[in-house]
């Protein structure tokens, strides 16, 4: 249920699970974290999934047993942003709930038209993943990561652009052909200019 496509030095995760609005399980969860912690040897990682939702996050039957508040998702996200390649979430459609934080730890986030985002812990009644307030109010500023965790709204990607929630709203027969093209000065360097270049904006 997660792929991972390599050419040379550039790698693709792939979510595919459509049947179940690519929600996760304990394993699909293990299985990124395996990937984000062996892309160290890549120079482009892009997360993307199949059909018309990048994850709906943890799966329901999973969730009531313990995964939503388990560390995978921390370790995840974590690996992501350690990551000194470029990353990409190619957001081939809705995110929601602990999905959300793999996408905040990327570098470069791409959508399609009806992607649409929202966290509903609120809600819910559980805590947010340590390091996703942090890192969405870095992206969109303290009071829109409230809006979205507090309040609860639902975010259409012509907004999260607005916002700076996802850099570039693309076509959905587009979003891997851009993603592409997004990683193409990167992979054309060696990997020790790319890594300096992330240190520096870090």
């Amino acid at each position: 249920m997660i792929s991972l496509e390599r050419d040379n030095a550039y790698w693709i995760a792939v979510i595919d699970r459509p049947d179940k609005a690519n929600s996760l399980t304990p394993e699909m969860l293990e299985r990124l974290c395996e990937i984000a912690e062996a892309a160290r040897e890549a120079q482009v990682l892009v997360l993307t999934g199949v059909g018309k939702v990048f994850s709906a996050g943890a799966d329901l039957e999973a969730a009531r047993a313990g995964l939503a508040t388990s560390p995978l998702w921390e370790r995840l996200s974590g690996a992501i942003a350690r990551l000194p390649g470029l990353t990409i979430c190619a957001l081939n459609g809705t995110l929601a709930g602990g999905a959300m934080g793999m996408a905040l730890a990327c570098d470069l986030r791409i959508a399609v038209e009806s992607a649409k985002f929202f966290y509903p812990v609120m809600k819910l009644g559980f805590l947010p993943q340590p390091s996703d307030p942090a890192r969405l109010a870095a992206l969109v500023g303290p009071s829109r990561a409230k809006m979205i965790l507090m309040a609860g709204q639902k975010i259409p990607a012509e907004e999260a652009l607005q916002w700076g929630l996802i850099d570039r709203i693309v076509a959905p027969d587009a979003l891997m052909t851009e993603a592409r093209a997004l990683a193409a000065d990167t992979l054309g360097q060696t990997p020790e200019h790319s890594r300096a270049i992330k240190a520096l904006v870090r």
